[in-house]
């Protein structure tokens, strides 16, 4: 109870205190007459509100915040003290109500319309609080507010700030009318068509959100904020991203156009466009050899074209120049790779041995994974699950974690009744994990349980029916065995509803159109799809539906391509087999 009632009688002396002098002095060489003594100023709270604030404190150390709530923000209102209202905030939130802050941070800006410091307050509680549509307002208030020297900041951070929002569209609604009037201004104009294509693209509005990069790089040809944006819309497939991402590169030099260059090429990588990687890695090496990221990404290309000993230079190039530059997690993913590049090589011990150098907790759970498939490779599969088994688990993270490794090695062999034992022993552990549940009834289909997976799927979507990938499998297993072609259609036509960009469920809607005799539509849909993803098992869909139409020269150019991606791929082999076809 002491402290409640110090703080109060502290907040009010800090509210009325005078001099430093005044209270002390002896600080001062001369003393001091009745007739130079400043008189306190006037904290503006009389007696009556001081004893409101004590009352107020009160309550709160008796367990009863809502009053002390009521009384604090009272106070706040009849004085329209700043610190009031920041203690009213405070108590609301210590007492883990959000509306109620909410509500004192509102009746803040009431009293002071033209404090920066209480429409930031509302804007932050509104976004905690997941209410796009309490946003506006403060947003509004605050951009007239700031300083205009101080908007354009304010204005790139808006998406950032918005992430935590679960419904990306109406966040979109709730700020692209201020962002639009901001584009208007030459000093905001590209900040603010970055931001909103940032944005749109959150709210999968990619067309849109192309549509604003490009505005944002005609304002600012220099600025790299746009190029950013277009590398983001290049990795969610948009068609033009790549252009203009290439047009900025053509124009811009320097240290932020090394780094775009860089994640462009990562991206070319992760999408196996080899070609457009390596074209930009030729630049890179010749003018940023000092550079060990460069030599990272040099490795990774040259081991998805399976040209080893070309990686094996870049990677251990990599490692010569790290060092300094990069930290841990690079080192241990280069020696990762050079682990999996030694395997392939059938240099098992070699491959042990780069393991056994990798420091860092944080890789330890990747290492063991890998360990433990090198010697069940080995043919040691008892002594890689053991090791898995054995893997330290401090919380329900790491349990799940060990179970899905040692599943992921099982089903990696080829051991699916094993993998599925795994998988059922995860889903009693965690039973309201979904994905834990899907990988069961893959594995289960893998194993010939044709019957069990559906049944596990359909208690899937029953549970969770925003599930999509659910939909999208047992959809599609219908369609490949050719059996109720109705029912896979309207499951895979629910799977696009709720996840419509994926270019595997669009493989599964084509293949269903496919199976239905509707071959101009398949056709379409698996373009489509390919254009996106030149993922293997599209390319097997798309091959057949070409072939079957009559365009044989087309169907082989698919299948060349998917065989270039991966050519073990189960899918593609055996329609290749099936059709009888040697591309």
């Amino acid at each position: 109870m002491r402290a409640s009632i110090g703080a109060a009688l502290a907040l009010a002396l800090l509210a009325g205190s005078g001099s430093a002098q005044a209270a002390n002095p002896k600080s001062s060489a001369q003393p001091q007459t009745p007739s130079t003594l400043k008189t306190p100023a006037d904290s503006g709270m009389g007696g009556e509100l001081l004893y409101q604030l004590l009352i107020s404190e009160l309550q709160i150390t008796q367990g009863q915040p809502g009053a002390g709530f009521s009384l604090t923000l009272d106070a706040a209102r009849k004085s329209r003290r700043t610190e009031l209202f920041q203690r009213a905030i405070q108590i609301a939130l210590q007492a883990r109500s959000g509306e109620s802050a909410l509500q004192a941070a509102r009746a803040w800006t009431e009293a002071q319309p033209r404090s920066p410091e209480a429409q930031r307050v509302v804007l932050q509680l509104a976004l905690a609080l997941d209410r796009p549509a309490d946003i506006a307002q403060p947003l509004r208030s605050l951009l007239r507010l700031t300083a205009a020297a101080e908007r354009q900041p304010l204005i790139q951070a808006l998406p950032q700030m918005m992430a935590r929002l679960n419904d990306k569209t109406a966040a979109l609604q709730a700020v692209a009318p201020l962002l639009k009037e901001a584009s208007k201004q030459p000093t905001q104009a590209m900040a603010a068509w970055t931001s909103l294509g940032r944005l749109q693209l959150a709210a999968g509005q990619k067309d849109r959100a192309l549509e604003s990069a490009q505005q944002a790089m005609a304002k600012d040809r220099q600025s790299a904020l746009p190029a950013w944006l277009a590398l983001g819309l290049l990795e969610q497939r948009q068609p033009g991203s790549d252009a203009l991402v290439q047009r900025w590169l053509a124009r811009v030099d320097g240290e932020e156009a090394t780094r775009v260059r860089l994640e462009y090429t990562r991206l070319l990588i992760e999408q196996k466009r080899h070609s457009d990687a390596r074209a930009q890695l030729n630049l890179l090496t010749r003018e940023q050899a000092s550079m060990a990221q460069v030599w990272l990404l040099d490795g990774l290309l040259y081991l998805q074209l399976e040209q080893l000993e070309q990686a094996t230079s870049s990677l251990q190039r990599y490692l010569a120049v790290a060092s300094s530059e990069a930290g841990q997690n690079g080192r241990a993913q280069a020696q990762l790779l050079l682990s999996q590049i030694a395997e392939k090589q059938g240099k098992l011990e070699d491959a042990l041995a780069w393991l056994d150098r990798i420091e860092g907790q944080e890789a330890q759970a990747a290492v063991q994974s890998r360990r433990a498939l090198l010697l069940a490779r080995a043919g040691r599969l008892d002594e890689a699950r053991a090791l898995l088994r054995g893997l330290p688990a401090d919380n329900p993270t790491d349990e799940r974690r060990k179970l899905v490794a040692e599943a992921q090695l099982l089903r990696e062999l080829g051991h699916y009744v094993e993998a599925l034992q795994v998988y059922e022993e995860a889903t009693q552990r965690f039973p309201q994990d979904a994905d834990l549940a899907y990988e069961r009834a893959m594995v289960a289909e893998k194993a010939g349980r044709t019957d069990e997976m559906e049944r596990l799927l359909r208690e899937l979507i029953a549970r969770a029916p925003d599930y999509g990938h659910a939909y999208n499998a047992l959809g599609y297993s219908l369609a490949d065995r050719n059996q109720d072609l109705a029912q896979a259609r309207e499951l895979i036509n629910r799977a696009v509803a709720l996840i419509p960009d994926d270019p595997f469920i669009q493989d599964s809607l084509g293949w269903v159109e496919f199976r239905l005799g509707n071959l101009a539509e398949a056709r379409r849909i698996l373009q489509a799809a390919f254009e996106r993803r030149a993922d293997p098992e599209i390319a097997a869909h798309l091959g057949e539906v070409l072939w079957t139409e009559g365009q044989r020269e087309a169907a082989l150019r698919v299948w060349r391509q998917g065989l270039q991606q991966q050519a073990d791929n189960e899918t593609l082999l055996r329609t290749l087999q099936r059709l009888q076809v040697k591309p």
